[in-house]
């Protein structure tokens, strides 16, 4: 099974991308998705958090208050240490367990959808990258539209991420979102084209029992070693999004 990575800059619509593959029947990992909902109540790193961090961090819902998480985890790398101990590991179990259940179910590849790819080196994980790309000025207008922000809000948010135009050089497959949805749909279905695997790799993957057994131990491995440097910023970055 191919691994593909899609990532972008804030507002400049990778998620419109995800949605696209989604409707093309093309499996989606995401990342993001992923970290919030292993911290959900009730979930084994929401009460591990609770152990370490104390009921103050928590809402009253049972969720956990990001902000004030945030601003104890940024003060004290210790606990900021900690935190990635209360949620790592089932970040990464989960983005596995969901690589490995496509693959059984005879996809021929999957998309993991992370925001920070480049900048946490998961792109030498992946077998293509992708980078869905516009202007500055338009991805400035989209963030300030989106969100109510000030220019000064939403230029200060674009000029923390490294700039579209590094991520575009790094890119295999760049998707161009400077105009309208229809033509960026059409740009979508030519690259799930480009990305099929051939009919000779999809088989052998499936033909030989050891094959496969090989493949998902090796996949795995790989995938936990990737995962590291990308779930130090994945929480951070989240914890931000207040």
């Amino acid at each position: 099974m191919k691994f593909i990575g899609l990532t972008g800059g804030i507002a400049s619509g990778k998620s419109t991308v995800s949605k696209l593959l989604l409707e093309e029947k093309v499996p989606v990992i995401d990342a993001d998705l992923i970290a919030r909902e292993i911290v959900k109540p009730g979930r084994r790193s929401n009460k591990l958090i609770r152990k370490h961090f104390g009921d103050s961090v928590f809402l009253a819902d049972g969720n956990i208050d990001r902000p004030k998480l945030g601003d104890i985890i940024f003060k004290d790398p210790h606990k900021r240490s900690i935190l990635n101990q209360c949620t790592h590991p089932y970040v990464r179990l989960e983005m596995a367990k969901q690589a490995l259940l496509h693959w059984f179910k005879g996809a021929d590849r999957v998309v993991f959808d992370v925001p920070l790819l480049f900048e946490s080196k998961l792109d030498h994980f992946m077998g293509t990258n992708i980078v869905v790309y516009c202007s500055e000025p338009l991805q400035l207008q989209r963030l300030r539209n989106r969100d109510g922000l000030t220019e000064e809000q939403a230029s200060n948010r674009i000029q923390s991420q490294m700039p579209l135009s590094e991520k575009v050089e790094k890119a295999d497959i760049v998707l161009d979102n400077s105009s309208d949805v229809s033509q960026l749909k059409t740009q979508v279905r030519n690259m799930i084209r480009k990305t099929k695997p051939s009919t000779a790799v999809w088989l052998a993957e499936y033909i030989s029992p050891v094959a496969l057994v090989a493949l998902s131990i090796v996949g795995i491995h790989r995938l936990a070693h990737y995962l590291g440097p990308y779930l130090n910023t994945l929480f951070e970055r989240i914890l931000l999004k207040h």
